[in-house]
């Protein structure tokens, strides 16, 4: 079940509408009540004014305006809502507004606050109503496809958006919803158990997104990434009883795309560790493991969707990592795509040697930009934490792509890939090895060995989201338990900088 959004018309003080969000900032100087965000102007005037007026209500029920915080009062006639739903906004900018992401958070955690409410009205677009857009659709999120015994309370099923006056109104919710969707989207394949979501039928689900969104798809089974000389995808998923697969597609970009953009990511559907077995502790989570294919895949329907002028080619290898009587062994020598040889001396770092294919096979449709992402280090999380992916690549276009991710609000962070580090991989029989002798630096390793696969003078970028892109924790803001859907945002506000300056 989703929320529907719509641009509303006239006061919210008047609208015929379950509920009002109002926006709230906190008490500055000596004034010890919080005010009320940009927006809310109609609400206010109908409470009054003095220790009757809303901001003095508010403070009265505990409201302080900090981030995310929510407070219900019932408006008692007030205004024709029945309720009224105060939703923090934390400190705002230098210049005195509350930031994107800022109304984005908001807008979640009121979408949240609302779930089983018929309908809303927000004042939040009036600050920022793309921001807005997205965090309502993303906090009112729910993923309730396995659950028997009914899914608890639904969603807010319809909000309103009070725009903030730009003519533009209806295009601004258009966009912002089908990045959302596709967001979400991204959050069901991840957060579909993978009994249900294995090679297979993640390139099913893959088909029958494309083929709905008029793209262009091909599917290699087994015996054409044989034929083509995929050892990367072959030797991962051999362990497995379901085959790997290989899915790419294309969008065009229209009749003259402003640049080509080759996507990669990594659709290891589930990730045992293969005979360098993990520890059984929250290996559940390896469900999550084909969070960047389920981001690309996702990314490049949402570009044809908005005829965005930039020719898209997503290549996505699948594959299930398991042990068995068949699965590739420490020691192994895997011949790639294209050629060069890995050798294997850890079963767990699996993720690179699918995306090594998948790179040296995107690398020959000649592309202008090259972008791959994936679940790829645990070192990505014990350098960055659980919400801050990390970047590398070639210096100027990571920097670009990192400047993305923190304008989205997806957040990233540039990280450089040493030379001293491609010595550390050098192999006793093969051109390289899959991981190094030591625990130190190991995103950094990991993204110097993808280096070694992308041709000289590409531009190129490798985004690790292994801790953002599943939550563990109790939601906040507009992410909710599960999978979050980064960095789709991430590679829409990327495209869409690339349509329109190359």
């Amino acid at each position: 079940m989703s929320t529907d959004l719509y641009v509303a018309s006239g006061s919210p003080a008047t609208a015929e509408t379950d509920a009002v969000v109002v926006g709230l900032l906190p008490a500055t100087g000596e004034n010890c009540e919080p005010s009320l965000a940009p927006g809310a102007d109609e609400v206010a005037d109908a409470f009054g004014t003095g220790d009757s007026g809303l901001a003095a209500l508010l403070a009265v029920a505990g409201a302080t305006g900090k981030a995310e915080e929510v407070v219900k009062l019932p408006t008692r006639g007030a205004i024709t809502a029945p309720l009224l739903v105060a939703v923090g906004l934390g400190e705002p900018d230098a210049d005195g507004s509350p930031s994107a992401e800022a109304v984005r958070r908001a807008s979640g955690a009121a979408a949240r606050a609302l779930a089983g409410t018929g309908s809303a009205v927000s004042t939040l677009g009036r600050i920022n109503l793309a921001a807005a857009a997205e965090g309502t659709l993303l906090g009112a999120y729910t993923f309730t496809a396995y659950r028997s015994n009914g899914a608890g309370r639904a969603p807010v099923a319809r909000v309103g958006l009070v725009g903030d006056g730009d003519g533009d109104a209806e295009e601004t919710v258009r966009t912002a919803t089908a990045v959302a969707t596709a967001v979400r989207t991204a959050r069901d394949l991840v957060n579909t158990p993978p009994n249900d979501l294995f090679p297979e039928s993640f390139a099913a689900r893959a088909r029958e997104l494309a083929e709905a969104a008029g793209v262009e798809v091909e599917v290699l089974d087994d015996a054409a990434l044989a034929e083509g000389g995929y050892g990367g995808v072959l030797g991962v998923g051999q362990g497995s009883s379901r085959g790997p697969r290989l899915v790419r597609l294309r969008y065009a970009g229209g009749p003259a795309p402003r640049a080509r953009v080759a996507l990669i990511g990594k659709g290891i559907t589930f990730d045992t560790g293969g005979i360098s077995i993990k520890p059984a502790a929250n290996m559940d989570h390896m469900t999550s493991d084909m969070g960047g294919a389920a981001a690309v895949i996702v990314t490049t329907l949402l570009a044809a969707q908005l005829e965005l002028p930039v020719a898209v080619t997503a290549t996505v290898p699948m594959a299930e990592n398991m042990p068995s009587a068949t699965a590739y062994r420490p020691g192994d020598v895997l011949r790639m795509y294209g050629g060069k040889t890995v050798e294997v001396l850890n079963t767990d770092a699996e993720g690179r040697l699918i995306l090594a294919d998948a790179i040296a096979r995107a690398a020959e449709d000649e592309p202008d930009y090259l972008v791959e992402t994936s679940t790829l280090t645990g070192a990505q999380q014990v350098a960055l934490g659980l919400r801050t992916a990390g970047v590398m690549g070639s210096d100027e276009f990571r920097d670009r792509v990192a400047e993305h991710a923190r304008a989205t609000g997806e957040d990233g962070w540039a990280m450089p890939l040493p030379a001293h580090m491609r010595s550390e991989l050098d192999s006793r029989v093969a051109d390289i090895a899959n991981v190094t002798g030591s625990r130190w630096g190991g995103m950094l390793v990991a993204g110097t060995f993808l280096r070694e696969f992308v041709p000289d003078g590409l531009p190129w970028a490798h985004i690790d989201i292994a801790g953002p892109s599943f939550h563990t924790g109790g939601p906040y803001g507009y992410t909710t338990k599960g999978g979050t859907g980064v960095p789709v945002r991430t590679l829409h506000a990327l495209l869409t900088d690339i349509a329109k300056n190359g």
